[in-house]
């Protein structure tokens, strides 16, 4: 997962010596990045903050829990517009420390790009040579921030496969939330920054509300920032314990960790508390509520995959099955199943595809594979493409190739012998022992992990030539 940094308003303290700013005194704020920062002078990278506040704003810096309520964020009141600098009012003390210091204000919109060209360096780079599953787009405004990251991705990268999640951080992309989630592969809830755009006792709301839209729509939401307090300390609040529980019955996919395991003290004692809440919030999920209420916002008449993976969710839970194991190549399946929140594992297995851009052949699966990791209750596995699940025949001379690992398959070596066969490759049909000898698989990995035992039932959902199937199976010893 690449996180970008987006249209970031950053204080810069070339020197890196801590400045102390006490409570009831002012400091200016200047875009002229040339002084030196100091308890009265901080210079920032934009040039138009004096033209976007007003008397009266409230802006906020810090280096990572951005509350003004701690000793490393500052929490400031606009007081006076002096040309391009910008005179603030102290409204707690504070120490800030590093070089760089995040600057935000509260509901104004900063007229610069969500994707920077920054990021897009950082991305053509790191990002490109190391595949990236995931891409985080911070400050996410518009859909179409969302379209011209996945063309950006797709046209200057070659990474089409790369899932986009929205960070949705401020009053923008809280108002265009729903055609977001429309565009994106998934939801982050920035609920830092987003806590100081929004009034404090509007933040739960729409928690609530951004959690119900991407579980019906199918698609994973994270929330952050949970247990602030473990960065110093052995132990959350009860009111922090609480709120990691409501998040996971709310219905959220994943927790993400912040300051707690960048900077904090307790980092593996954290990942455990929280694992440890999680855990049991799971036990007291009300599935059946839950199964009901996904049902009716599909409404009638479903579609076919809707319909089977509905289908295959409540057999399982009629026939108490230990799991269910999902054949996919998309990964659809599987996460549609997984969207009904089962109370039982899915395992996904996928299977890899053959794909040219006619330069050269490579398999898909991997990245499906990956990226169904971040999805709630979905355990993913990859079938081996030299399986003949992954055979390939060519029409035009009946010979068969088999492709050896994940590696590309490179025809330009021998263009003139391949070429006149390039149109006719197509993926050999599955058989029943095929089928049979990956399902044997997918169940010896379940015992292994002691997700499945003997005597046990368990729902397996596959597509049996054209048609899709969902059926039981209970093992023996």
């Amino acid at each position: 997962m690449l996180d970008t940094v987006g249209p970031e308003l950053q204080v810069v303290n070339k020197t890196e010596r801590p400045i102390s700013l006490e409570a009831d005194s002012f400091v200016v704020l200047t875009p002229d990045e040339n002084k030196e920062a100091n308890p009265n002078l901080l210079p920032i990278n934009f040039h138009g903050l004096s033209k976007a506040v007003k008397t009266g704003d409230t802006i906020f810096i810090g280096q990572y829990l951005f509350t003004g309520s701690e000793t490393t964020s500052v929490w400031l009141e606009v007081s006076d517009i002096k040309g391009e600098d910008v005179v603030c009012l102290i409204k707690n003390s504070a120490t800030l420390s590093g070089s760089l210091y995040t600057l935000h204000v509260s509901q104004i919109r900063i007229d610069q790009p969500t994707l920077t060209d920054k990021d897009k360096e950082v991305i053509k780079t790191w990002g490109a040579r190391n595949n990236i599953d995931f891409l985080t787009l911070s400050y996410t405004r518009h859909a179409e921030d969302i379209r011209e990251a996945r063309e950006f991705l797709s046209e200057s990268c070659d990474l089409r496969q790369t899932q986009i999640f929205a960070k949705i951080e401020n009053i923008e992309g809280l108002t265009h939330f729903d055609e977001i989630l429309q565009e994106a592969d998934g939801i982050i809830l920035s609920r830092g920054t987003l806590g100081i755009d929004l009034p404090p006792e509007k933040v739960f709301l729409f928690q609530k509300a951004a959690l119900y839209k991407c579980n019906m729509a199918g698609k994973p939401a994270v929330v952050t920032r949970v247990v602030d307090s473990m960065t110093d300390n052995l132990r959350p609040t009860r009111a922090e314990a609480t709120d990691v529980a409501n998040a996971v019955l709310d219905g959220s996919d994943a927790i993400l960790l912040g300051a707690e395991t960048l900077r904090g003290l307790y980092p593996v004692e954290t990942i455990s508390t929280v694992g440890r809440i999680c855990y049991e919030a799971e036990k007291v999920f009300n599935q059946d509520t839950y199964f009901k209420k996904a049902g009716k916002y599909v409404g009638e008449p479903m579609s076919h995959l809707e319909s089977i993976a509905s289908s295959a969710v409540r057999a399982a839970i009629k026939v108490k099955a230990s799991a269910i194991i999902c054949f996919t190549s998309s990964g659809r399946a599987a996460r549609l199943i997984a969207k009904y929140r089962p109370t039982m594992p899915v395992l996904s297995v996928v299977i890899p595809q053959l794909k040219t851009n006619q330069l050269r052949w490579t398999f898909s699966g991997a990245y499906e594979a990956r990226q169904s990791l971040i999805i709630r209750g979905l355990f993913p596995m990859l079938a081996d493409p030299r399986h003949p699940q992954s055979e390939l025949k060519m029409l035009e001379n009946k010979s068969t190739y088999y492709l050896q690992g994940l590696d590309n398959m490179n025809w330009l070596a021998n263009k003139a012998l391949h070429e006149p066969y390039l149109g006719c490759i197509q993926k050999a049909e599955s058989t029943n022992a095929t089928n049979e000898t990956i399902l044997k698989v997918a169940l010896d990995h379940g015992k292994a992990s002691g997700v499945i035992k003997s005597h046990d039932r368990v729902v397996v959902c596959q597509k049996v030539a054209d048609a899709s199937v969902v059926k039981i199976i209970e093992l023996e010893d």
